[in-house]
């Protein structure tokens, strides 16, 4: 679908998502010549400066966060010639008039306003950019994460949003869901006849979704305190990839067909009572250890830490789902930082055998399809096969599909096809309220009982996979997780 000419408004046009991620996406975007000649980026900062001061941050802090590989002097300039700096007050509504002086007033160009901001000023933007007369029927509106701090404050947010913008005008983001592959689960479950048949609790044994980060809080420990790996990473990213591995067949890939089906399944999560909370909730918090072989310190010792926090930074959850496919089936969930290593990764593992017919020292595993996220985007399946030689002995061999191999054509970043959609005003890939909230009630008896509990995290060695306990929650089922249970070479 082609892009119309637009003006795309980035609010926290000076913070480091827009400068990181944002800001280079759209360059990509550019460089593909995805963009029209006349369509511009403003971005939205407190200080007053010229707009030649501004490229030159953008060309410090931006520019170095461009692959190397594509960068191209002339479609630089070309895309910095794009850009415009205009100082505004989020909480100012006077100010606001620096942004109607630097839009069109054109129906035909589309609007995009970007909140790369707290979620307390999504409220007061929006309240200020309808007084300002700019959340026009042509206008889009984008949000960034943590949507809400519980359910009291999604809907608060999904309420206040809404009073400006009708549900069809806003785009909740979820970079995980425009990984390549995300994209390309939705192609294997629904593109192919292969699966479908087995993608069901006769012949899926368990589900196991990890999102594990090497790295601690950095210089983030304010936001990250007040937030947590629940909140941070299992009620959003976690969730959404349990939607996707979990719907049903949508009747079709419009936005509204593949989101009923997700919100099924959110809505079909078994809710917790305070003694499954007890036996299928895990959270722990890292301490001193060796990453890759260096010190690193415990949270509590983190630059601007609270010595006494009991933030979570490690989170691992049993989920079932109340439905015919999944009944019986666990969903095993966990997050974590200063982990073993950094991935993210889906693995649906296949029951055993109901017989083994070869000899006893053939060392049978069960089938397994791993999908990898991160840090390389691929496919994996583990089967058995025949060793060379005389006899009939087994041994696990891997099937593997490297996208990256595979697909020789340049890949697109999570950011650049996000914007992308909202650019084309796809919302396939974003949350929509009912789905927001749906997760909110689901994750919220898990904050509630930790608000009530008195205990501590359960500590972990920085560079390990976290608790101990995180292996006993899997281990009563008969399971383990996938490292732990890899066979040997």
């Amino acid at each position: 679908m082609a892009i119309s000419d637009f003006d795309l408004v980035l609010f926290g046009g000076t913070g480091d998502l827009a400068m990181r991620k944002l800001l280079p996406a759209l360059y990509a975007r550019d460089r593909a010549r995805d963009l029209m000649p006349s369509a511009r980026i403003i971005c939205i900062g407190r200080d007053n400066k010229s707009n030649e001061d501004f490229l030159q941050i953008v060309e410090k802090n931006s520019k170095p966060h461009v692959s190397s590989a594509t960068l191209d002097a002339d479609v630089w300039q070309r895309f910095c010639g794009r850009i415009q700096y205009v100082s505004l007050n989020a909480k100012e509504p006077a100010t606001y008039q620096n942004l109607v002086a630097a839009m069109r007033d054109d129906p035909a160009i589309s609007r995009v306003f970007y909140l790369a901001t707290p979620p307390t000023l999504f409220s007061m933007i929006c309240d200020n950019l309808s007084q300002a007369g700019l959340a026009t029927a042509n206008a889009r509106v984008v949000l960034e994460k943590p949507l809400g701090h519980d359910l009291e404050s999604a809907k608060d947010i999904n309420k206040q949003v809404g009073r400006y913008f009708n549900e069809s005008q806003i785009f909740r983001i979820d970079h995980y869901l425009g990984k390549e592959a995300v994209q390309n689960l939705l192609a294997l479950r629904f593109g192919n006849v292969l699966f479908e048949p087995l993608w069901r609790r006769e012949w899926i044994s368990d589900v196991q979704i990890t999102i594990a980060e090497e790295l601690g809080v950095g210089g983030r420990f304010d936001y990250y305190d007040t937030s947590g790996a629940l909140r941070d990473m299992l009620q959003n990213h976690l969730l959404q990839l349990l939607c996707i591995v979990a719907m049903e067949p949508p009747v079709s890939n419009s936005a509204d067909s593949v989101r009923d089906e997700k919100l099924k399944v959110l809505r079909s999560l078994k809710r917790f009572t305070p003694s499954t909370l007890a036996m299928n909730v895990v959270r722990g918090q890292y301490r001193a250890g060796h990453v890759n072989g260096v010190a690193v310190p415990g949270y509590r010792k983190e630059e601007d830490a609270n010595p006494d926090s009991r933030t979570e930074t490690f989170v691992a959850v049993k989920a079932e789902i109340d439905t015919w496919r999944w009944a019986g089936v666990p969903f095993y969930l966990r997050t974590g930082k200063r982990m073993a290593d950094s991935l993210a990764e889906i693995v649906v593992r296949f029951k055993s055998v109901p017989h083994s017919i070869f000899a006893h020292n053939s060392r049978s595993t069960p089938n397994c399809l791993v999908i990898r996220l991160q840090p390389d985007e691929g496919l994996h399946m583990n089967l058995m096969a025949k060793t060379p030689g005389d006899g009939m002995r087994l041994k696990p061999v891997e099937l593997e599909l490297d996208f990256r191999e595979k697909f020789k054509t340049p890949r697109m970043e999570a950011y650049e096809r996000l914007l992308l959609d909202v650019l084309r005003g796809q919302l396939t890939l974003f949350m929509r309220s009912d789905e927001l909230e749906a997760a909110w009630e689901w994750v919220e008896p898990i904050l509630e009982h930790w608000d009530q509990e008195e205990s501590d995290p359960i500590p972990y060695s920085a560079g390990t996979w976290g608790p101990a306990a995180a292996s006993a929650l899997i281990g009563r089922d008969g399971l383990q997780w996938r490292e732990e249970a890899l066979p040997e070479v």
